[in-house]
């Protein structure tokens, strides 16, 4: 597979102070170095992988109840329940490697040597997220690795290609992530294979001090903005959570069982009426309230949640004082 080429400009700040000027982040930093893990040693690569029992609760399988979903035989619905699962953790494995190219480029661009020891560490994180799930998926899921959804694409491709620091630290530690948190915990919670749990259980020790670095860093930046550039950081924002929530279709997991187009104009249909009603499955309700309550509160502390921005967010169905007051 040939590689993306993203262009960019980017400035370095080249700093040469050592003193430490912001305390909080140097005290993020103290807590990376300590809480490294390492995925050679620490992962029991020998443990069994059942793909016959399926990897995620079957719930959490798209269009799962929908009559099309329900008249598939069990031994189709094994397969399809490793392929969604399969095509999920490949879009997370994307999205980890697009971190570690996105903190790459913040090293260079965070103005702060506090700023730039957190995010070095980064990197290590992100690179050891990548290695962890791309190995689980070689050698666990026969090489089930799925190729990139056009929305994780147009997210990153936007990130990588931007030459603000923080709009990058933006779409990255304080959205992406907190997307990421919230869907590493509900896979977790609901996995059926140990590995996997314990897996993302690793993964979450590392995502939430990096969202703490977003928090961190970004408010007085952002409160310094002038109208124009705040209004540029805003539109993001609403474009990022609309990539985020919407769009992560598994036709290629449909495709792999020998479902009909016929088949998955169905799925389609049927999803969007579930996702409208109430009747969401434990683990998908408890995703989203985590998700609305972190990315509500984060853009809070951050100075991000304005009458422009709640608007935008109620929009997606996201009541920012629901939200805050849960």
């Amino acid at each position: 597979m040939s590689p993306d080429i993203i262009r960019t400009t980017l400035e370095t700040y080249f700093t040469r102070d050592y003193d430490v000027t912001a305390p909080d982040l140097r005290r993020l930093y103290e807590n990376a170095k300590r809480d490294q893990w390492n995925v050679s040693r620490d992962i029991d690569w020998t443990t069994n992988v059942d793909l016959e029992r399926g990897l995620f609760a079957d719930e959490l399988v798209d269009g799962h109840g929908t009559p099309t979903i329900s008249k598939l035989d069990h031994k189709t619905f094994r397969k399809l329940n490793v392929e969604f699962s399969c095509w999920r953790l490949s879009q997370l494995l994307h999205g980890e490697e697009g971190a570690m190219l996105a903190c790459a480029q913040l090293v260079d661009m965070v103005p702060s040597n506090d700023s730039k020891f957190f995010v070095g560490t980064q990197v290590v994180d992100e690179a050891r997220h990548t290695e962890v799930l791309s190995k689980y998926l070689k050698d666990k899921c026969d090489g089930r690795i799925y190729p990139m959804n056009a929305n994780v694409r147009k997210l990153f491709d936007y990130i990588l290609g931007h030459g603000k620091w923080f709009v990058k630290t933006v779409g990255l530690q304080l959205l992406a992530e907190t997307f990421a948190v919230s869907v590493f915990r509900m896979l977790m919670e609901s996995a059926q294979d140990p590995l996997l749990r314990e897996i993302c259980k690793r993964i979450l020790s590392d995502e939430s001090r990096h969202m703490g670095f977003s928090v961190l860093s970004l408010p007085d930046e952002i409160a310094g903005l002038n109208t124009g550039d705040l209004h540029e950081l805003e539109d993001f924002v609403r474009e990022a959570l609309m990539l985020l929530l919407s769009g992560q279709f598994p036709l290629e997991a449909y495709e792999a069982v020998g479902m009909t187009a016929q088949d998955i104009a169905q799925i389609k249909v049927a999803r969007k009426e579930i996702a409208r009603s109430n009747d969401h499955v434990y683990f998908r309700r408890l995703f989203r309230r985590e998700m609305h309550q972190t990315v509500v509160t984060n853009m809070k502390k951050v100075g991000l949640l304005n009458d422009r921005t709640s608007g935008f967010l109620r929009e997606m169905g996201i009541d920012p004082a629901a939200a805050l007051a849960a």
